[in-house]
């Protein structure tokens, strides 16, 4: 990806071992197991290595990731405007290991994701290197394909799309699984729908889109679910299959608009 100037691995397969056994973490949206814009990505305050001396090795992932949430929020921010709706920004917190959250506290065994009530996407850098190395999905892309299905949680969340999915689950919980699935896949979708405008302004390189196509092929429920020694089950999805989320990315990246995305009103998604 250009960049102009100046994304389970092993937490995928705990995350959903602990979902198979009933683990929940309310209210957490999350990319495999589960903004900075005006700012950009934040170092978590409760991180040790925040004011320690010496180099950051991650000094140039954190730029890339600044550049990339910093492109994604004004995408949606027009993409909301086209529809007639307002966008609001949300930040990014990155982190190492554990971090206090709207949400409460989390760790990274959850990999990345969004937290409604302080609407902030929370990310620990080494999700990256366990996509790249445990799943097969390298390249900036597939980091910037993580991103963007984060900020599309806020998307779903400054929408009421959330809310709506948490008192449907409250009033049917035998639709739960099918529910948190689509809502997931929208989040694929509008992550390819920011995908959509990178492509119409130049912003790709050969292999770009490839990258995140991998990576989200690389965090399907079936192929996890394989990962970790189970028995595929659609029944117990809860982000979807590989080709149903490669599916809606692409469908995001082709048509590029939020309304486009609508997975809650597709037959089956």
């Amino acid at each position: 990806m250009k960049v102009g100037g100046g994304g389970a691995i092993l937490v995928a397969i705990i995350a959903l071992i602990a979902q198979a056994a009933g683990v929940n973490v309310p209210g957490l949206s999350s990319l495999a197991g589960g903004g900075g814009g005006g700012g950009g990505a934040q170092p978590s305050s409760d991180d040790p290595a925040v004011g320690q001396q010496g180099p950051d090795p991650d000094a140039e992932l954190f730029d890339f990731i600044n550049y990339v949430v910093d492109d994604i929020q004004p995408t949606f921010a027009k993409a909301f405007a086209q529809s007639g709706k307002q966008y609001r920004e949300a930040k990014l917190v990155v982190f190492r290991e554990a971090v206090n959250t709207g949400c409460g506290l989390s760790s990274a065994a959850i990999g990345p994701f969004y937290c409604p009530p302080d609407e902030k996407a929370y990310i620990d850098l080494s999700f990256y290197k366990q996509l790249r190395a445990d799943l097969g999905a390298p390249g900036d892309f597939a980091q910037a394909y993580v991103l963007a299905h984060e900020f599309g949680h806020h998307c779903q969340h400054v929408l009421g799309t959330a809310d709506m999915v948490r008192r449907e689950t409250a009033r049917d919980r035998s639709r739960e699984n099918d529910l948190s699935v689509r809502l997931e896949l929208q989040a694929d979708c509008y992550a390819g729908v920011w995908a959509h405008s990178t492509a119409r302004r130049k912003l790709i390189e050969n292999g770009d889109i490839e990258e995140a196509i991998r990576a989200a092929a690389s965090i399907g429920d079936d192929r996890l679910q394989k990962m970790a020694g189970q028995q595929v089950n659609p029944e117990t999805f809860t982000h979807g299959s590989s080709d149903q989320r490669v599916r809606w990315f692409k469908r995001g990246l082709e048509q590029g608009t939020l309304e486009a995305c609508d997975t809650f009103a597709a037959r089956t998604p």
